[in-house]
């Protein structure tokens, strides 16, 4: 497919000629098509076309794509912006840990900053985990259950760098996010238990109080 046809295919109709078309973009890649692949990247309603689309970006030039990545993360989009940062996951470059700024991660948008999470926990070099961890602590109790199991595997994957924030807020007076604290250390130890059951299980800890864990289990 020529340039213009790929971005032609890119707004049409059915979202398997929309897949083609991505597919073909980050076959064959052509720096013409950057503004056209963000642009839709912002746009696309259909998951796989958007994960095709920012799998074009990573095949172009990471210098050319990276500015036009900034501008999506600063968009009035929800979907702009949680497609920029899904895309810089995919770059997988450390140096661009710093664009996964505190606002994202506390995006008013729970579907940006589920996306910031598992991004910035991709990118953040080993000296950035304990702070990471702290603005990931921040969001605890925060949100639905997909939004609690995000953040829980977020900090999960933080490993000991979590430590410090999870004891705090374990501690806490706020029973749902000791409870979201607790929970997260349980999928922690044991990454095999389901998020309902390590839930079910902080919620026994917090009501019985400290020195009850192994009781509640």
């Amino acid at each position: 497919m020529t340039p213009p046809e790929i971005t032609a295919s890119l707004s049409a109709a059915d979202p398997s000629v929309r897949l083609r078309a991505a597919l073909a973009a980050g076959s064959a890649p052509d720096p013409a098509l950057l503004d056209t692949l963000v642009r839709r990247c912002g746009e696309e309603p259909d998951f796989f076309v958007r994960d095709m689309l920012s799998w074009a970006l990573t095949r172009l030039p990471a210098a050319d794509v990276l500015p036009r990545l900034d501008a999506e993360l600063g968009s009035s989009s929800s979907q702009a912006r949680a497609q920029a940062l899904h895309t810089l996951s995919k770059i997988a470059d450390p140096a661009t840990a710093d664009r996964v700024t505190p606002a994202l991660l506390h995006d008013p948008d729970d579907e940006v900053a589920r996306t910031a999470w598992r991004t910035a926990v991709v990118l953040v070099p080993e000296a950035g985990r304990a702070g990471l961890a702290e603005e990931l602590g921040r969001q605890l109790g925060r949100g639905d259950r997909a939004v609690r199991l995000s953040l829980s595997r977020a900090l999960a994957d933080l490993g000991a760098a979590a430590d410090t924030v999870l004891d705090r807020a374990a501690a806490g007076p706020d029973p749902d996010v000791a409870t979201h604290a607790r929970a997260t250390m349980v999928l922690r130890e044991d990454p095999t238990t389901g998020f309902d059951d390590a839930v079910a299980q902080a919620r026994r800890v917090v009501a019985l109080g400290p020195g009850h864990e192994a009781a509640a289990c």
